[in-house]
């Protein structure tokens, strides 16, 4: 087995059709986020006169739906066909996002939420089954390079997105901006036609309700030693990242004593390390268990935290702050391959709307806890805090270290 993942290359990747057609739909569908959150983000600013209840509400019609749909979405992702799920999202949301254009052109901007709010309920849906379609048609030994390059894509987006939106939006406005929306949503729908054809569902099957199905996905996580423990990994880094999510800005004002408009700098080392960390981690991936990559990666953040912390240089800092963007990939690729490792194809959906919840949860909590907190403790206390959150991640996976590859499952009785 070691030889044979070792031997992979990325021709092998690319003769996937699932891999080939996801990663090509994934293109189309960043194009659409990015214009999105930026155009929308910027025409808010500009009809509220900066109003910061209006610029949040952005946020909240992001995130929410994350609380709100994902386990449910993943339930229902469990019980549909995962080729026809995807095209129906992508469809749906185009369809929302030339709603929200027609209504504009008839007067009432506040609509704009919509597009947000609309598209991220939607992808709490679509997400889980591209997730089953890895798991039903792409190789054990392609899973894990494949989530690398589909992972890179998104570093990519993380330099390119904000660039892409802000040229639509102060180029050509914000009709154009959702048109280019829509027209993306739909060309990812498209593409998503060239995935091999959904399975028949077995007519014979038991049939259960939403809720038994919910039940069982929490008894499934539950009864796995491998998801138990990767859910108090999730909870560990939610809590770590959330502390100093909002902080940054006072590293470069505070620790570093130059202009809140320097923070760009650091945004764009994590970007730059991130895309060259897809690229690199391509090939570590290859030999690497998913739980020792994931490990690296929340090794590296954590030492990333602890120097940026400390550190009252910008050289240093910025540093820092690129060799956590280097190892970011490992802990997504980590994480996505430890999920479609351990869980069987009839519960990735709902494995997903657990875990996802669990990370972004904890990371809301510490988020709103950071501001109050900084004012009884120091900066530099608040990212050492961090720094030992993700510590307490990797002591939290070191009971898997030991497994071989593939990640045996532990709840064959569940």
């Amino acid at each position: 087995m070691e030889e044979t993942k070792s031997n992979i290359t990325m021709g092998d990747l690319f003769r996937n059709r699932v891999i080939r057609t996801i990663l090509l739909s994934t293109l189309f569908l960043q194009i659409g986020i990015w214009v999105r959150n930026y155009s929308i983000l910027l025409f808010v600013i500009e009809q509220t006169n900066e109003d910061p209840v209006a610029v949040s509400l952005i946020s909240v019609a992001e995130f929410a739906p994350i609380f709100l749909f994902s386990f449910i979405g993943g339930t229902f992702a469990d019980r549909w066909r995962p080729r026809r799920t995807m095209i129906w999202c992508d469809f749906l949301s185009a369809l929302s996002i030339f709603i929200v254009l027609l209504t504009l052109v008839f007067g009432g901007w506040k609509v704009i939420f919509f597009a947000t709010l609309a598209s991220s309920i939607l992808s709490q849906f679509s997400q889980p089954s591209g997730m089953k379609l890895f798991k039903l048609h792409v190789k054990e030994e392609l899973i894990q390079m494949g989530m690398s390059m589909y992972q890179t894509v998104f570093a990519l987006f993380m330099i390119l997105g904000p660039i892409i939106g802000t040229f639509v939006y102060q180029n050509y406005g914000i009709n154009a901006a959702i048109a280019i929306m829509g027209i993306a949503f739909m060309l990812s729908a498209a593409i998503l036609f060239m995935l091999p054809p959904d399975r028949e569902i077995e007519e014979n099957a038991v049939k259960t309700t939403l809720m038994e199905e919910m039940k069982a996905g929490f008894r499934y996580v539950w009864n796995s030693r491998a998801l138990t423990l990767l859910g108090g990994c999730f909870a560990a880094a939610g809590l770590g990242l959330g502390l100093t999510q909002p902080l940054s800005v006072f590293l470069i004002t505070e620790r570093l004593g130059l202009p809140k408009e320097d923070l760009q700098w650091l945004m764009a080392a994590f970007g730059a390390g991130m895309i060259l960390g897809g690229g690199l981690i391509m090939g570590l991936a290859k030999k690497t268990p998913p739980q020792i990559l994931l490990a690296i990666g929340m090794s590296a953040s954590a030492l990333g935290f602890f120097v940026m912390g400390l550190s009252e240089q910008l050289w240093l800092t910025l540093t820092a702050q690129f060799i956590s963007g280097l190892f970011m990939p490992c802990i997504h690729i980590g994480i996505n391959t430890m999920i479609l490792k351990n869980t069987e194809e009839a519960f990735i959906g709902r494995v997903n709307g657990i875990l996802n919840p669990m990370f972004m949860g904890t990371m809301v909590i510490t988020m709103s806890a950071s501001g109050l907190l900084k004012k009884t403790f120091s900066l530099v206390t608040m990212y050492e805090a961090s720094a030992f959150l993700f510590i307490v991640g990797v002591i939290i996976l070191v009971p898997l270290f030991k497994q071989s590859i593939p990640l045996l499952k532990k709840s064959e009785e569940a």
